[in-house]
Protein backbone atom coordinates (compact mmCIF):
# COMPACT_ATOMS: atom_id res chain seq x y z
CA UNK A 1 0.00 0.00 0.00
CA UNK A 2 2.83 2.15 0.97
CA UNK A 3 4.71 1.44 -1.92
CA UNK A 4 1.23 2.51 -4.04
CA UNK A 5 1.21 5.68 -2.46
CA UNK A 6 4.81 6.63 -2.80
CA UNK A 7 4.09 5.75 -6.99
CA UNK A 8 0.98 7.20 -7.36
CA UNK A 9 2.89 10.51 -5.30
CA UNK A 10 5.93 10.47 -7.87
CA UNK A 11 3.92 10.29 -10.72
CA UNK A 12 1.46 13.66 -9.82
CA UNK A 13 5.11 15.26 -8.97
CA UNK A 14 6.12 14.62 -12.40
CA UNK A 15 2.78 15.88 -13.91
CA UNK A 16 3.07 18.78 -11.63
CA UNK A 17 6.59 19.39 -12.86
CA UNK A 18 5.47 18.72 -16.69
CA UNK A 19 2.74 21.40 -16.46
CA UNK A 20 4.79 23.76 -14.95
CA UNK A 21 7.45 23.57 -16.91
CA UNK A 22 5.19 23.99 -20.27
CA UNK A 23 3.37 26.97 -18.67
CA UNK A 24 7.04 28.93 -18.93
CA UNK A 25 8.28 27.78 -22.10
CA UNK A 26 7.14 29.71 -24.95
CA UNK A 27 5.35 27.84 -28.41
CA UNK A 28 8.07 27.85 -31.23
CA UNK A 29 6.85 29.97 -34.05
CA UNK A 30 8.06 29.55 -37.38
CA UNK A 31 8.79 32.18 -40.01
CA UNK A 32 8.58 31.56 -43.94
CA UNK A 33 12.03 33.05 -44.97
CA UNK A 34 9.89 35.76 -47.14
CA UNK A 35 8.86 37.57 -43.84
CA UNK A 36 11.69 37.11 -41.77
CA UNK A 37 13.06 40.81 -43.02
CA UNK A 38 10.81 43.90 -42.64
CA UNK A 39 9.33 45.37 -45.20
CA UNK A 40 10.44 48.90 -45.80
CA UNK A 41 8.68 51.96 -43.98
CA UNK A 42 7.20 52.96 -47.92
CA UNK A 43 6.78 49.50 -48.62
CA UNK A 44 4.27 49.95 -45.29
CA UNK A 45 3.17 52.69 -46.79
CA UNK A 46 2.48 51.45 -50.23
CA UNK A 47 0.39 48.70 -48.47
CA UNK A 48 -1.87 51.08 -46.56
CA UNK A 49 -2.45 53.10 -49.69
CA UNK A 50 -3.35 49.88 -51.88
CA UNK A 51 -5.94 49.33 -49.13
CA UNK A 52 -7.52 52.61 -49.44
CA UNK A 53 -7.46 52.42 -53.46
CA UNK A 54 -8.97 48.88 -52.99
CA UNK A 55 -11.32 48.99 -49.97
CA UNK A 56 -11.33 52.81 -49.15
CA UNK A 57 -10.60 52.16 -45.77
CA UNK A 58 -7.36 50.90 -44.00
CA UNK A 59 -7.53 48.71 -40.56
CA UNK A 60 -4.57 47.73 -38.59
CA UNK A 61 -6.28 45.21 -37.60
CA UNK A 62 -6.31 43.48 -41.53
CA UNK A 63 -2.89 43.73 -41.51
CA UNK A 64 -0.88 40.47 -41.63
CA UNK A 65 1.88 39.65 -38.78
CA UNK A 66 4.81 40.76 -40.93
CA UNK A 67 3.37 43.71 -41.74
CA UNK A 68 2.52 44.94 -38.71
CA UNK A 69 5.14 44.00 -37.37
CA UNK A 70 7.71 45.78 -40.45
CA UNK A 71 4.97 48.78 -39.36
CA UNK A 72 6.61 48.05 -35.48
CA UNK A 73 10.31 48.17 -36.50
CA UNK A 74 9.76 51.30 -38.81
CA UNK A 75 8.24 53.06 -35.78
CA UNK A 76 10.48 52.78 -32.32
CA UNK A 77 8.87 48.73 -31.77
CA UNK A 78 6.47 50.89 -30.15
CA UNK A 79 2.90 49.02 -29.71
CA UNK A 80 -0.47 50.20 -28.98
CA UNK A 81 -2.12 46.97 -27.12
CA UNK A 82 -6.32 47.52 -26.37
CA UNK A 83 -7.53 44.49 -24.39
CA UNK A 84 -11.30 42.86 -22.91
CA UNK A 85 -13.62 40.48 -23.56
CA UNK A 86 -15.48 42.70 -26.37
CA UNK A 87 -14.82 45.43 -27.99
CA UNK A 88 -16.62 47.61 -26.32
CA UNK A 89 -14.82 46.47 -23.02
CA UNK A 90 -12.51 49.69 -23.00
CA UNK A 91 -13.33 51.10 -19.65
CA UNK A 92 -10.98 49.38 -16.83
CA UNK A 93 -13.24 49.81 -13.70
CA UNK A 94 -15.93 48.18 -15.58
CA UNK A 95 -13.85 45.46 -16.98
CA UNK A 96 -13.78 42.35 -14.69
CA UNK A 97 -11.09 40.88 -16.57
CA UNK A 98 -8.79 43.78 -17.34
CA UNK A 99 -6.05 42.83 -14.42
CA UNK A 100 -6.14 38.99 -15.71
CA UNK A 101 -5.81 40.45 -19.10
CA UNK A 102 -3.06 42.65 -18.84
CA UNK A 103 -1.34 40.06 -16.96
CA UNK A 104 -1.27 37.77 -19.48
CA UNK A 105 -0.24 40.20 -22.08
CA UNK A 106 2.61 40.93 -20.11
CA UNK A 107 4.07 37.46 -19.95
CA UNK A 108 3.79 36.39 -23.29
CA UNK A 109 5.57 39.61 -24.22
CA UNK A 110 8.23 38.84 -21.26
CA UNK A 111 8.76 35.03 -22.61
CA UNK A 112 8.84 35.69 -26.48
CA UNK A 113 11.24 38.89 -26.03
CA UNK A 114 13.32 37.52 -23.53
CA UNK A 115 12.98 40.78 -20.92
CA UNK A 116 12.10 41.50 -17.49
CA UNK A 117 8.69 44.07 -17.83
CA UNK A 118 10.21 47.31 -17.17
CA UNK A 119 12.50 47.00 -20.25
CA UNK A 120 9.53 47.09 -22.32
CA UNK A 121 6.33 48.31 -20.80
CA UNK A 122 6.13 52.10 -21.52
CA UNK A 123 2.69 52.63 -19.88
CA UNK A 124 -0.64 51.50 -18.80
CA UNK A 125 -4.06 53.61 -19.18
CA UNK A 126 -5.27 54.47 -15.92
CA UNK A 127 -9.23 54.60 -17.39
CA UNK A 128 -8.97 52.44 -20.54
CA UNK A 129 -8.04 49.01 -21.27
CA UNK A 130 -5.00 49.92 -23.33
CA UNK A 131 -1.33 49.55 -22.51
CA UNK A 132 1.97 50.33 -24.24
CA UNK A 133 4.77 48.25 -25.45
CA UNK A 134 8.35 47.79 -27.17
CA UNK A 135 7.75 44.66 -29.05
CA UNK A 136 11.13 43.69 -31.22
CA UNK A 137 10.39 40.15 -32.26
CA UNK A 138 8.01 39.15 -35.21
CA UNK A 139 7.16 36.31 -32.94
CA UNK A 140 6.00 38.26 -29.86
CA UNK A 141 3.65 40.12 -32.56
CA UNK A 142 1.95 36.42 -33.50
CA UNK A 143 1.74 34.82 -30.36
CA UNK A 144 -0.47 38.00 -28.72
CA UNK A 145 -2.60 38.20 -32.20
CA UNK A 146 -3.53 34.26 -30.98
CA UNK A 147 -5.37 36.16 -28.05
CA UNK A 148 -9.21 36.58 -28.15
CA UNK A 149 -9.15 38.94 -25.30
CA UNK A 150 -6.71 41.36 -27.23
CA UNK A 151 -8.78 43.87 -28.64
CA UNK A 152 -6.69 45.77 -31.37
CA UNK A 153 -3.06 45.94 -32.04
CA UNK A 154 -1.39 48.92 -33.75
CA UNK A 155 2.11 50.22 -34.33
CA UNK A 156 1.88 53.43 -31.74
CA UNK A 157 4.98 55.55 -33.79
CA UNK A 158 4.42 55.18 -37.32
CA UNK A 159 4.33 57.47 -38.98
CA UNK A 160 2.23 57.65 -42.09
CA UNK A 161 2.61 61.70 -43.50
CA UNK A 162 6.34 61.78 -42.24
CA UNK A 163 7.56 58.13 -44.45
CA UNK A 164 4.70 59.18 -47.26
CA UNK A 165 6.17 63.38 -47.81
CA UNK A 166 9.73 62.83 -46.22
CA UNK A 167 10.46 66.24 -47.78
CA UNK A 168 7.13 67.90 -46.37
CA UNK A 169 7.76 69.35 -43.07
CA UNK A 170 5.00 67.63 -41.07
CA UNK A 171 4.30 70.48 -38.91
CA UNK A 172 4.45 73.20 -41.75
CA UNK A 173 1.47 75.71 -42.08
CA UNK A 174 0.12 74.48 -45.41
CA UNK A 175 0.33 70.69 -44.04
CA UNK A 176 -0.93 70.70 -40.59
CA UNK A 177 -3.00 73.81 -40.14
CA UNK A 178 -0.65 75.84 -38.02
CA UNK A 179 0.43 79.63 -37.94
CA UNK A 180 0.75 82.32 -35.37
CA UNK A 181 0.53 85.36 -37.83
CA UNK A 182 -2.54 88.14 -38.53
CA UNK A 183 -4.26 89.42 -41.20
CA UNK A 184 -6.42 92.18 -41.16
CA UNK A 185 -10.11 91.61 -41.56
CA UNK A 186 -12.03 93.07 -44.15
CA UNK A 187 -14.97 95.42 -43.28
CA UNK A 188 -17.13 93.24 -45.19
CA UNK A 189 -16.75 90.08 -43.37
CA UNK A 190 -17.98 91.73 -40.18
CA UNK A 191 -20.28 93.99 -38.44
CA UNK A 192 -19.76 95.46 -35.21
CA UNK A 193 -22.24 94.93 -32.29
CA UNK A 194 -22.61 95.93 -28.38
CA UNK A 195 -20.28 96.57 -26.61
CA UNK A 196 -17.44 96.52 -29.72
CA UNK A 197 -17.00 93.47 -30.76
CA UNK A 198 -16.52 92.33 -34.62
CA UNK A 199 -19.74 89.84 -35.45
CA UNK A 200 -18.27 87.02 -38.24
CA UNK A 201 -20.33 86.95 -41.14
CA UNK A 202 -21.15 83.18 -41.10
CA UNK A 203 -22.63 83.66 -37.77
CA UNK A 204 -25.78 85.56 -39.52
CA UNK A 205 -25.85 82.70 -41.96
CA UNK A 206 -27.01 80.30 -38.81
CA UNK A 207 -29.07 82.91 -37.48
CA UNK A 208 -26.55 83.02 -33.94
CA UNK A 209 -26.98 86.84 -32.94
CA UNK A 210 -30.74 86.15 -33.25
CA UNK A 211 -30.22 82.76 -30.77
CA UNK A 212 -28.52 85.41 -28.18
CA UNK A 213 -31.99 86.82 -27.26
CA UNK A 214 -32.54 83.20 -25.97
CA UNK A 215 -28.45 81.73 -24.68
CA UNK A 216 -25.65 82.97 -24.56
CA UNK A 217 -24.09 79.69 -23.53
CA UNK A 218 -24.42 80.62 -19.72
CA UNK A 219 -23.21 77.65 -17.38
CA UNK A 220 -21.79 75.22 -20.13
CA UNK A 221 -18.40 74.30 -20.41
CA UNK A 222 -16.91 73.01 -23.86
CA UNK A 223 -13.62 71.28 -23.85
CA UNK A 224 -11.48 71.80 -26.76
CA UNK A 225 -9.07 69.30 -28.20
CA UNK A 226 -6.23 70.94 -30.44
CA UNK A 227 -2.73 72.45 -30.00
CA UNK A 228 -3.60 74.39 -27.06
CA UNK A 229 -4.76 78.23 -26.84
CA UNK A 230 -2.71 81.10 -26.83
CA UNK A 231 -1.01 82.62 -23.44
CA UNK A 232 -0.59 86.17 -25.48
CA UNK A 233 -4.11 87.17 -26.09
CA UNK A 234 -5.67 88.46 -23.12
CA UNK A 235 -9.08 87.64 -24.71
CA UNK A 236 -8.46 83.74 -24.28
CA UNK A 237 -7.12 84.90 -20.50
CA UNK A 238 -7.62 87.48 -18.17
CA UNK A 239 -10.18 89.57 -20.08
CA UNK A 240 -12.01 86.29 -20.81
CA UNK A 241 -14.43 87.75 -18.84
CA UNK A 242 -14.75 91.15 -20.60
CA UNK A 243 -17.87 93.17 -22.25
CA UNK A 244 -20.63 91.33 -22.31
CA UNK A 245 -19.30 87.88 -21.08
CA UNK A 246 -18.93 87.51 -17.70
CA UNK A 247 -18.91 85.04 -14.59
CA UNK A 248 -17.03 82.61 -16.63
CA UNK A 249 -13.74 80.72 -16.60
CA UNK A 250 -11.13 79.58 -18.72
CA UNK A 251 -8.65 76.16 -18.00
CA UNK A 252 -5.55 75.24 -19.89
CA UNK A 253 -4.22 71.55 -19.60
CA UNK A 254 -1.27 70.16 -21.50
CA UNK A 255 -0.59 66.49 -22.22
CA UNK A 256 1.61 66.50 -25.38
CA UNK A 257 4.94 65.27 -25.10
CA UNK A 258 7.65 66.59 -27.71
CA UNK A 259 9.75 64.49 -27.78
CA UNK A 260 11.36 61.81 -30.34
CA UNK A 261 11.86 59.43 -27.78
CA UNK A 262 8.37 57.48 -26.78
CA UNK A 263 9.69 57.52 -23.50
CA UNK A 264 9.46 60.47 -22.27
CA UNK A 265 6.96 62.26 -20.28
CA UNK A 266 7.12 65.67 -19.59
CA UNK A 267 4.50 67.65 -21.53
CA UNK A 268 5.86 71.03 -22.99
CA UNK A 269 2.77 73.30 -21.45
CA UNK A 270 -0.49 74.39 -22.08
CA UNK A 271 0.56 77.10 -24.57
CA UNK A 272 -0.40 76.69 -27.98
CA UNK A 273 2.79 76.67 -30.38
CA UNK A 274 0.71 76.55 -33.42
CA UNK A 275 -2.26 78.76 -33.26
CA UNK A 276 -4.65 76.15 -34.43
CA UNK A 277 -6.70 75.63 -31.49
CA UNK A 278 -6.52 79.67 -30.29
CA UNK A 279 -8.38 79.51 -33.28
CA UNK A 280 -10.81 77.06 -32.24
CA UNK A 281 -11.20 78.46 -28.86
CA UNK A 282 -11.75 81.66 -30.36
CA UNK A 283 -14.68 80.75 -32.60
CA UNK A 284 -16.52 78.74 -29.95
CA UNK A 285 -15.87 80.66 -26.91
CA UNK A 286 -14.24 84.37 -27.58
CA UNK A 287 -16.03 86.87 -25.57
CA UNK A 288 -18.21 89.73 -26.75
CA UNK A 289 -15.62 92.15 -25.72
CA UNK A 290 -14.82 95.71 -26.01
CA UNK A 291 -11.53 95.63 -27.83
CA UNK A 292 -13.11 95.52 -31.35
CA UNK A 293 -12.09 91.91 -31.86
CA UNK A 294 -14.29 88.98 -32.72
CA UNK A 295 -16.79 87.47 -30.78
CA UNK A 296 -17.41 83.83 -30.30
CA UNK A 297 -20.76 81.38 -30.70
CA UNK A 298 -21.00 80.98 -26.87
CA UNK A 299 -19.46 84.02 -25.56
CA UNK A 300 -20.78 83.37 -21.91
CA UNK A 301 -19.62 79.49 -22.07
CA UNK A 302 -16.75 78.19 -20.04
CA UNK A 303 -13.60 77.33 -21.91
CA UNK A 304 -10.81 74.14 -21.28
CA UNK A 305 -8.72 74.01 -23.73
CA UNK A 306 -6.27 70.76 -24.10
CA UNK A 307 -2.94 71.40 -25.45
CA UNK A 308 -2.46 67.71 -27.00
CA UNK A 309 -0.88 67.85 -30.46
CA UNK A 310 1.79 69.55 -32.20
CA UNK A 311 -0.25 69.72 -34.98
CA UNK A 312 -3.84 68.81 -36.42
CA UNK A 313 -2.40 65.64 -37.87
CA UNK A 314 -2.18 62.92 -35.89
CA UNK A 315 0.97 61.10 -36.80
CA UNK A 316 2.88 60.15 -34.21
CA UNK A 317 2.96 58.10 -30.24
CA UNK A 318 2.73 61.45 -28.28
CA UNK A 319 -0.17 63.18 -30.12
CA UNK A 320 -1.99 60.26 -29.85
CA UNK A 321 -1.24 59.67 -26.31
CA UNK A 322 -2.07 63.33 -25.97
CA UNK A 323 -5.70 63.44 -27.34
CA UNK A 324 -6.11 60.22 -26.08
CA UNK A 325 -5.23 61.63 -22.61
CA UNK A 326 -7.34 64.76 -23.41
CA UNK A 327 -10.29 63.00 -23.94
CA UNK A 328 -10.14 61.05 -20.78
CA UNK A 329 -9.65 64.14 -19.20
CA UNK A 330 -13.03 65.43 -20.16
CA UNK A 331 -14.42 62.80 -19.68
CA UNK A 332 -13.62 62.82 -15.96
CA UNK A 333 -14.48 66.59 -15.98
CA UNK A 334 -18.01 66.28 -14.78
CA UNK A 335 -18.47 70.07 -15.97
CA UNK A 336 -17.82 69.37 -18.99
CA UNK A 337 -20.97 69.05 -21.24
CA UNK A 338 -19.81 69.24 -25.18
CA UNK A 339 -15.87 68.29 -26.73
CA UNK A 340 -14.88 69.84 -29.57
CA UNK A 341 -11.87 68.11 -31.65
CA UNK A 342 -10.67 69.51 -35.06
CA UNK A 343 -8.03 66.90 -35.31
CA UNK A 344 -7.67 63.96 -37.22
CA UNK A 345 -6.15 60.38 -38.81
CA UNK A 346 -7.16 59.03 -42.45
CA UNK A 347 -7.01 55.72 -40.37
CA UNK A 348 -8.65 54.06 -37.21
CA UNK A 349 -6.07 54.67 -33.65
CA UNK A 350 -7.68 52.11 -31.28
CA UNK A 351 -6.45 54.43 -27.98
CA UNK A 352 -8.04 57.75 -29.20
CA UNK A 353 -11.76 55.49 -30.59
CA UNK A 354 -11.37 54.01 -27.10
CA UNK A 355 -10.92 57.53 -25.62
CA UNK A 356 -13.52 58.72 -27.61
CA UNK A 357 -16.11 55.90 -26.26
CA UNK A 358 -15.07 56.48 -22.86
CA UNK A 359 -15.81 60.10 -22.84
CA UNK A 360 -18.88 59.09 -24.41
CA UNK A 361 -20.17 57.04 -21.91
CA UNK A 362 -19.90 60.10 -19.54
CA UNK A 363 -22.94 61.77 -21.25
CA UNK A 364 -20.58 63.97 -23.20
CA UNK A 365 -21.78 65.26 -26.79
CA UNK A 366 -18.81 65.24 -28.89
CA UNK A 367 -17.87 67.55 -32.28
CA UNK A 368 -15.23 66.45 -34.89
CA UNK A 369 -14.06 67.49 -37.97
CA UNK A 370 -15.18 65.91 -41.18
CA UNK A 371 -11.74 66.28 -42.49
CA UNK A 372 -10.08 68.98 -44.41
CA UNK A 373 -7.75 68.50 -47.36
CA UNK A 374 -3.44 68.42 -47.10
CA UNK A 375 -1.75 67.79 -50.09
CA UNK A 376 -1.82 64.21 -49.51
CA UNK A 377 -4.93 63.44 -47.90
CA UNK A 378 -7.45 64.60 -50.87
CA UNK A 379 -8.10 60.83 -51.71
CA UNK A 380 -10.04 60.18 -48.08
CA UNK A 381 -13.87 60.80 -47.17
CA UNK A 382 -14.67 61.44 -43.44
CA UNK A 383 -11.94 61.15 -41.62
CA UNK A 384 -11.35 59.46 -37.98
CA UNK A 385 -12.31 59.86 -35.63
CA UNK A 386 -15.29 61.74 -37.54
CA UNK A 387 -16.54 58.58 -38.48
CA UNK A 388 -17.40 56.90 -35.38
CA UNK A 389 -20.82 56.81 -34.29
CA UNK A 390 -20.00 58.34 -30.97
CA UNK A 391 -19.02 61.49 -32.60
CA UNK A 392 -20.40 64.01 -34.60
CA UNK A 393 -19.20 64.90 -37.73
CA UNK A 394 -19.25 68.79 -39.43
CA UNK A 395 -17.77 70.28 -42.31
CA UNK A 396 -17.79 72.92 -44.16
CA UNK A 397 -19.23 75.42 -47.10
CA UNK A 398 -19.22 78.16 -49.64
CA UNK A 399 -21.48 80.97 -49.44
CA UNK A 400 -23.66 80.41 -52.07
CA UNK A 401 -27.37 79.32 -52.76
CA UNK A 402 -26.95 75.68 -53.13
CA UNK A 403 -24.50 73.11 -51.36
CA UNK A 404 -20.72 73.34 -52.30
CA UNK A 405 -17.99 72.26 -50.12
CA UNK A 406 -15.41 74.78 -49.35
CA UNK A 407 -12.41 73.96 -51.66
CA UNK A 408 -10.58 71.83 -49.11
CA UNK A 409 -13.56 70.41 -46.94
CA UNK A 410 -14.23 66.60 -46.97
CA UNK A 411 -17.73 65.54 -47.44
CA UNK A 412 -19.65 62.05 -47.30
CA UNK A 413 -22.09 60.02 -45.35
CA UNK A 414 -20.85 60.79 -41.70
CA UNK A 415 -21.42 64.10 -42.00
CA UNK A 416 -24.30 65.15 -39.62
CA UNK A 417 -24.20 69.30 -40.15
CA UNK A 418 -22.51 71.76 -42.50
CA UNK A 419 -21.23 75.54 -41.49
CA UNK A 420 -20.99 77.84 -44.11
CA UNK A 421 -17.74 79.39 -43.62
CA UNK A 422 -16.02 79.97 -47.16
CA UNK A 423 -17.15 83.50 -49.20
CA UNK A 424 -17.20 83.90 -52.67
CA UNK A 425 -14.01 86.13 -52.17
CA UNK A 426 -12.52 83.24 -50.18
CA UNK A 427 -12.22 84.73 -46.95
CA UNK A 428 -13.42 81.96 -44.29
CA UNK A 429 -14.11 82.86 -40.66
CA UNK A 430 -12.87 85.82 -38.49
CA UNK A 431 -11.17 85.18 -35.04
CA UNK A 432 -8.91 86.36 -32.74
CA UNK A 433 -5.28 86.35 -33.63
CA UNK A 434 -2.90 84.14 -31.44
CA UNK A 435 -1.28 87.24 -30.65
CA UNK A 436 -3.32 90.40 -28.26
CA UNK A 437 -5.46 92.85 -30.32
CA UNK A 438 -5.30 91.50 -33.32
CA UNK A 439 -7.34 89.47 -35.70
CA UNK A 440 -7.27 86.32 -38.69
CA UNK A 441 -9.43 84.20 -40.96
CA UNK A 442 -9.75 80.55 -40.39
CA UNK A 443 -11.85 77.83 -42.59
CA UNK A 444 -12.42 74.42 -43.24
CA UNK A 445 -13.87 72.15 -41.50
CA UNK A 446 -11.80 72.99 -38.25
CA UNK A 447 -13.97 76.29 -37.64
CA UNK A 448 -16.96 74.60 -38.88
CA UNK A 449 -17.03 72.00 -36.31
CA UNK A 450 -16.38 74.44 -33.46
CA UNK A 451 -18.70 76.80 -34.34
CA UNK A 452 -20.89 73.72 -34.40
CA UNK A 453 -20.05 72.81 -30.51
CA UNK A 454 -20.78 76.45 -29.92
CA UNK A 455 -24.11 76.40 -31.19
CA UNK A 456 -24.81 73.37 -29.36
CA UNK A 457 -23.86 75.06 -26.06
CA UNK A 458 -26.13 77.91 -26.48
CA UNK A 459 -29.30 74.88 -26.87
CA UNK A 460 -27.17 72.99 -24.15
CA UNK A 461 -27.41 76.92 -21.63
CA UNK A 462 -30.94 77.31 -22.89
CA UNK A 463 -31.99 73.50 -21.52
CA UNK A 464 -29.59 72.76 -19.07
CA UNK A 465 -31.87 69.54 -17.69
CA UNK A 466 -31.35 68.17 -21.37
CA UNK A 467 -29.23 64.82 -22.18
CA UNK A 468 -27.01 65.16 -24.58
CA UNK A 469 -29.32 63.48 -26.75
CA UNK A 470 -31.92 65.69 -26.64
CA UNK A 471 -29.70 68.60 -27.43
CA UNK A 472 -28.35 66.83 -30.58
CA UNK A 473 -31.97 65.88 -31.82
CA UNK A 474 -32.80 69.62 -31.07
CA UNK A 475 -30.16 70.46 -33.74
CA UNK A 476 -30.80 68.08 -36.18
CA UNK A 477 -34.29 68.87 -36.60
CA UNK A 478 -34.20 72.57 -36.52
CA UNK A 479 -31.16 72.58 -39.55
CA UNK A 480 -31.93 72.92 -43.46
CA UNK A 481 -32.43 69.27 -44.72
CA UNK A 482 -34.00 67.64 -41.70
CA UNK A 483 -35.54 65.31 -42.15
CA UNK A 484 -33.76 64.40 -45.20
CA UNK A 485 -30.26 63.54 -44.61
CA UNK A 486 -27.76 64.93 -47.47
CA UNK A 487 -25.39 61.89 -48.44
CA UNK A 488 -22.39 64.30 -48.25
CA UNK A 489 -23.86 67.37 -46.10
CA UNK A 490 -25.81 65.65 -43.68
CA UNK A 491 -28.73 67.52 -42.44
CA UNK A 492 -26.87 70.67 -43.47
CA UNK A 493 -26.69 73.93 -41.74
CA UNK A 494 -27.90 74.16 -38.26
CA UNK A 495 -30.05 77.52 -37.49
CA UNK A 496 -29.31 78.02 -33.90
CA UNK A 497 -32.31 80.83 -33.45
CA UNK A 498 -34.88 77.81 -34.45
CA UNK A 499 -32.47 75.53 -31.73
CA UNK A 500 -33.20 77.50 -28.60
CA UNK A 501 -36.66 78.76 -29.43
Amino acid sequence: MTKKFLKLCTISLLVLSSCNKDDIQQEEIIIEASKQDPLSAQEVVGKIDGSFSQKGSFKWDKADNHMLWSALKNGNNVCSIGFGDSKNDFDRKKSTNATEYQNQILNIIRKYEGKETEKFLLGTDPYLNQLDVIIEKQETVIALRKNKFIRYMEPADFRYFSYKNPYQRSDSESSSGCGLGSETIASTDYTTITPNAKLPWAFGRHNIPSAWSYSTGKGVTIGVVDTGASTANTLLNASFNNGYSSGRTVQRYGVYVDSIWPWSTTTDGVNDKCGHGTSMSSVATAPRNDKGQPVGVAYNSNLIAYRAASNVVLDGYHEQNGVKNAFTGLANNSSVRIISMSMGHIFSVGKIEDGVKYAYSKGKLIFCAGGTSTSFTSFVGVIFPAWMPEAVAVTGIKEASTYQACDVCHTGSKIDFTIMMERTSGNKIPVNSYYDAQGDYVGGSSVATATTAGIAALVWAKNPTWTRDQVLAKMRQTSHLYPNKHPEFGYGMPNALLAVQ
